[in-house]
């Protein structure tokens, strides 16, 4: 291995980052619930128990119309992952789903899947995303594990404007209350006068 390769833990690192950072960017727990609560819907009314040598079928009349909220909520938990523009739709509609699943399929899957369901709609439902400045950048917390922060020098006088280093024909920062400032301009454009109310 040279030293420029990660390695393993390197590599594991980064695929965990960028992990982490994918799933800050969609309603990743509200598809999860929403999927899982498919699962137990879609499952029961197809199950046999055993009971020593008695099997019991849970087959019911509503065994097609549980199947179908089953593949349904599934679908809802991974668009809700892989198309996040629609999260509030498929947060509505997982909740209508698993509200529906209650008579139709044994109780919601046992209410197992019904809470599953409705907690990820509602999770779905709520999620926002967050603001562009906000996001995790891969590349930079990927680097070295054991290796110290480095600190950012701050600005130098020369980039500041009007600095040293700043060219002859820049203007210079302007105070608010000077002549042509923004607040003078009112006040002029008043007369010079202020009105309280």
């Amino acid at each position: 291995m040279s030293a420029e390769s990660p390695g393993p833990r390197g590599r594991f690192a980064h695929g965990r980052l960028r992990f982490r950072g994918w799933r800050r960017s969609r309603p990743f727990w509200a598809g999860l619930l929403t999927l899982m609560g498919g699962l137990p819907i879609a499952y029961f009314p197809y199950a046999n128990l055993k009971l020593g040598h008695l099997t019991l079928t849970m087959a019911t009349t509503a065994g097609a119309g549980s199947l179908i909220i089953g593949v349904l909520l599934v679908t809802l938990g991974l668009t809700m992952w892989f198309q996040p523009v629609v999260r509030v739709f498929a947060g509505v509609a997982a909740i209508l789903l698993a509200l529906i699943s209650l008579p139709v399929s044994n109780l919601g899957g046992f209410f197992l899947g019904f809470v599953c369901a409705l907690v990820g709609g509602a999770l779905s439902i709520a999620w926002a995303p967050g603001r562009p400045g906000e996001a995790v950048d891969v590349e930079a917390d990927a680097g070295p594990l054991d290796a110290a922060p480095q600190e950012t020098p701050g600005p130098l006088p020369a980039d500041l404007p009007g600095g040293a280093g700043a060219p002859a024909d820049a203007p210079a920062p302007r105070d608010p209350d000077a002549p042509g400032g923004p607040r003078a301009t009112a006040l002029e454009a008043s007369g010079g006068t202020t009105s309280a109310v």
